[in-house]
């Protein structure tokens, strides 16, 4: 049996309403945050004119938002990084729009090329950082919007500066 070939369709689709999804005007559904974030990495004019870079801080700037989300627009100088946050009760889609990021996680490190995507659900724990040796931009889908970004202390930094390890 080949599932490529199971499904055959008879007769005039667009005569079974209820099996068609109205679109919607806004994102619900995680690959529609997913794809907010594709159109507009898609729309160079929309965004790239507002990008600004600054040496002594990570520049950001709200580029939208809508019913419970918000979308920000961040530069990355080479070596400045985010910290290890979570992002509260906020769900997350984190796109490169240009140059390299690299995403440190759960004790892994992951390359972020330009057109590269992370999903991150609620309380995910992650550092970004930009360790190349050109400027990178990225665009954050939050949802709810952001309203907290819990800072983390590194178990390695636990270990070397005498702290006592936190069960």
């Amino acid at each position: 049996m080949n599932s490529d070939s199971d499904l055959q369709i008879a007769g005039d689709i667009l005569e079974v309403p209820h099996l068609l999804q109205a679109p919607r005007e806004h994102p619900a559904t995680v690959a529609e945050f997913a794809g907010l974030a594709r159109t507009i990495a898609a729309d160079r004019s929309a965004w790239e004119h507002l990008v600004r870079y600054d040496a002594t801080s990570r520049w950001y700037h709200r580029l939208r938002t809508g019913p419970g989300y918000e979308v920000w627009l961040l530069s990355w100088v080479p070596g400045q990084g985010s910290g290890l946050h979570d992002h509260g009760p906020s769900s997350g889609v984190l796109t490169v729009l240009s140059g390299g990021l690299t995403e440190h996680a759960r004790g892994r490190a992951r390359a972020l090329t330009a057109g590269a995507q992370r999903v991150f659900a609620p309380g995910y724990a992650h550092e970004v950082v930009n360790d190349t040796l050109a400027p990178a931009v990225s665009l954050h889908v939050y949802h709810p919007g952001l309203t907290e970004m819990p800072m983390h202390v590194r178990e390695h930094a636990r270990c070397c500066t005498g702290l006592a390890r936190v069960p």
